[in-house]
């Protein structure tokens, strides 16, 4: 009888891919995936540690499980990701039933580490790896057929903004060949992917120290020849690394989607400052600019930090100014949290939590607003919808992606999975688009 793992992941698009590295590691050692805790003889948690509320949230959730493994005491508790890379050994110690703890740079001592769990003895390994032996360790995504696929193209940070602990738990900027890259790609088209989004925690300094020299865009370029693909996106961007070279190739890469995601946290040139973000407002209000020159009907969304240390009203005013100006389709906006190691730490911070709330509601609202009206425009009109499979409304539904990567859900066969067909929108809401199939 196989053995069962109940994988649950946390946080951003780096973890998703983790998360495939490890379930492979898991097949490969005999387990199969249940989407059902009580099932599992092993429980993982692939967490995320950008906020101290998902921290909490995912030492909370370990406890829940701590009466499974009173009744089965041969069930394997384990936890990684940025919370086991930040917090190690202190989460064996907070948490008896874990059994495994692995950072972000260890993935590939999992099977080790749950035999040894499996003879009794509780573990951990949060040690960061050298330059070399991270190159070999990239996880590659598996050719199980999906539409869409991740890609990581590099991984770490090395700009240490004030409030982020990135850099921390992720580790230096590397970035993995483009050969490899472009390796996998061609293997996932040739398995049936159609679009690839690319991945790393600050994708514009791709190619730093990589031998050959080649920039970001000029691996988008390659990307872009491999003809089954017929979709590119990625994901993040730094502002003050979008090169005018990559801005340029939303007009010359037909496959590359008109969105980008690009985090401005604030509004206000002071608290840009004291962030260490390394741009200006106007800066930032310049690069939008020419995104939306060289590629009119681009969307943008962004990342916006509301009660940073220090901020005035003058310095939210500042940033609500710039929400009303870009107009974002999408923003995820967050309250500061402050995070260990990070240099925000030592700055005051004397306004008080009624007021920061009050100030994140009001940047919410304008910002709901400003998406409402955004996506409630494309009602009516008609958009290449590349259909990713069977929608979770039911009903017969299927679901695919616009190129500004809003889910549609509309009436359709399986027949149409993976093909790129014209879809009338018909009403817009928070989250997702409903839309009827256009006839040719």
């Amino acid at each position: 009888m196989e053995k069962k793992f109940y994988l649950e992941t946390f946080g951003c698009q780096m973890n998703v891919v983790d998360s495939e590295q490890i379930a492979g590691l898991l097949e490969e050692m005999g387990y199969e995936p249940t989407s059902i805790p009580e099932e599992a003889d092993l429980i993982l948690l692939n967490t995320c540690t950008i906020r101290e509320k998902a921290e909490r949230k995912v030492v909370g959730h370990l406890w829940q499980f701590k009466p499974l493994k009173e009744s089965n005491p041969e069930l394997i508790i384990a936890v990684g990701g940025c919370v086991a890379q930040q917090e190690g050994e202190r989460l064996l110690e907070q948490l008896p039933h874990v059994g495994v703890v692995f950072g972000t740079h260890n993935i590939h001592r999992l099977p080790e580490m749950i035999q040894n769990a499996k003879k009794g003895r509780r573990s951990h390994e949060v040690a960061f790896l050298d330059k070399e032996s991270r190159l070999r360790l990239f996880p590659t995504r598996r050719c199980d057929g999906s539409i869409s696929q991740f890609v990581t193209v590099m991984q770490g940070c090395d700009n240490f903004c004030a409030y982020c602990v990135v850099p921390h738990v992720r580790g230096r900027e590397i970035s993995r060949p483009s050969t490899e890259i472009v390796a996998e790609v061609r293997r996932l088209a040739e398995n049936g992917t159609r679009e690839v989004t690319l991945v790393g925690q600050n994708v514009n300094s791709y190619g730093n120290y990589l031998p050959d020299g080649l920039s970001f865009a000029g691996l988008l370029v390659r990307v872009h020849e491999i003809p089954e693909i017929e979709r590119i996106r990625f994901v993040t961007s730094h502002p003050r690394d979008i090169s005018d070279e990559l801005i340029k190739c939303f007009a010359d890469l037909p496959k590359l989607c008109s969105h980008i995601h690009l985090p401005f946290q604030s509004g206000s040139d002071r608290i840009l400052g004291l962030m260490g973000r390394g741009y200006s407002r106007r800066a930032y209000l310049d690069k939008v600019a020419f995104l939306k020159r060289v590629c009119p009907d681009i969307r943008l969304t962004t990342d916006i930090i509301v009660g940073f240390p220090g901020e005035t009203e003058e310095d939210f005013q500042d940033t609500l100014a710039l929400v009303e100006e870009v107009r974002f389709a999408d923003a995820f906006t967050f309250l500061y949290s402050p995070r260990p190691n990070t240099r925000a730490l030592n700055l005051q911070d004397e306004t008080p939590g009624v007021v920061k709330q009050q100030r994140f509601q009001c940047l919410l609202d304008i910002q709901e607003q400003i998406s409402l009206e955004v996506w409630a425009g494309d009602v009516g009109k008609n958009f290449p919808v590349l259909v990713e499979g069977e929608s979770r409304q039911g009903n017969g539904q299927i679901f695919g992606r616009t190129v500004w990567n809003r889910i549609v859900n509309f009436n359709g066969g399986s027949e149409l999975i993976g093909r790129t067909v014209p879809v009338k929108i018909i009403a817009s809401y928070k989250n997702s688009q409903l839309g009827e199939s256009v006839k040719i």
